[in-house]
C-alpha cells in the first residue's frame, strides 16, 4: 500500500535493471512510498513485466544501456510518456569472475560499458530532464567492490570505484538542484552462495547478508533528503567494508 505521507509521493522515479534482484527490490519499495515508478530492463522483459504489475502497473521502458542512443531514446520516452523525472537509480550492473591476467578488451568492455559508461550517460541525460522541472535526485548503485579490492574482480572493481568518484564529480556539476548520491551493497544473497559469499557473510560483522529492502532503505532516504546531502557514499553491508 503507498505511503500517502511520503515525500516520495507522486514523484517519477526510474530504475535501471528493475526486473530482477536488487533493482525488483528497489523498485517495490518505491512503489510502497507512493512513487510513480518507472521500470527499465534489457532482455528480461518477463521479469520486468511482473515487477511492473506488482508496482501497480509500473511503465515499462526496454533499452540496451550499452548503446547511447537507446538511452537517450529511453529518456525521451519517458519524458513523453510520464511527462517528467523526479529521480533516477541506477542500479543496472554487470559482474564476473576473470584473473586479471586473463581479462581481455572484450571482458573489460562488457563490464565497463554498462557499469560505468551506461551509468555516466543515464546520469547525464536524466539531470538534463530533472532541470526542466526544477530538479531532482539520482542515486547510483555502487559496491563493496569500489570500495575494497577483490583480486579475482579488477575489472569490475574498477568499474564501481568509477561510479564512486563519479557520483562525487556529478554532485559538484549537478548542484544544487540535482543531488548525487550512491548506496555500496555487501553481500546480498540470491540463491545458491558461492564459496566466496560464503566467506565474506562469515567476516562480516552483522553475522549474515543482506536483503534488497535494505539496500531499497537506503536508496529511499537519499531520494527524500534534502540538497544539503550530496556527494555521499553509504555502504549498506553490515560493517564488512568496516574490517
Amino acid at each position: 500500500m503507498a505511503n500517502p505521507q511520503s515525500d516520495l509521493h507522486g514523484k517519477v522515479v526510474l530504475v535501471t535493471g528493475a526486473a530482477k534482484r536488487i533493482g525488483r527490490g528497489i523498485a517495490l519499495r518505491l512503489a510502497q512510498e507512493g512513487a510513480r515508478v518507472a521500470i527499465h530492463y534489457g532482455k528480461s522483459e518477463a521479469e520486468a513485466r511482473a515487477t511492473a504489475a506488482e508496482c501497480g502497473g509500473a511503465a515499462l521502458f526496454q533499452a540496451n544501456l550499452e548503446s547511447v542512443p537507446e538511452i537517450a531514446r529511453m529518456f525521451g520516452e519517458i519524458e513523453h510518456t510520464l511527462g517528467r523525472l523526479d529521480g533516477l537509480v541506477n542500479n543496472a550492473a554487470r559482474f564476473a569472475t576473470i584473473d586479471p591476467l586473463a581479462i581481455t578488451e572484450v571482458d573489460w568492455d562488457f563490464i565497463h560499458s554498462v557499469n560505468l559508461k551506461a551509468l555516466f550517460f543515464c546520469c547525464q541525460h536524466g539531470a538534463r530532464l530533472m532541470r526542466k522541472t526544477g530538479g531532482g535526485r539520482i542515486v547510483n548503485i555502487s559496491s563493496l567492490g569500489g570500495l575494497r579490492p577483490w583480486a579475482d574482480h579488477a575489472h569490475y572493481c574498477a568499474s564501481k570505484a568509477g561510479v564512486i568518484m563519479l557520483t562525487r564529480s556529478l554532485a559538484k556539476a549537478f548542484a544544487p538542484e540535482i543531488t548525487v548520491n550512491s548506496v555500496a551493497p555487501g553481500v546480498i544473497p540470491f540463491g545458491e552462495l558461492t564459496p566466496e559469499a560464503v566467506r565474506m557473510i562469515e567476516v562480516t560483522p552483522a553475522r549474515r547478508g543482506g536483503t534488497p529492502d535494505e539496500i531499497a532503505g537506503a536508496v529511499v532516504y537519499f531520494l527524500q533528503a534534502s540538497n544539503f546531502i550530496t556527494g555521499q557514499i553509504v555502504a549498506v553491508d553490515g560493517g564488512l567494508s568496516q574490517r
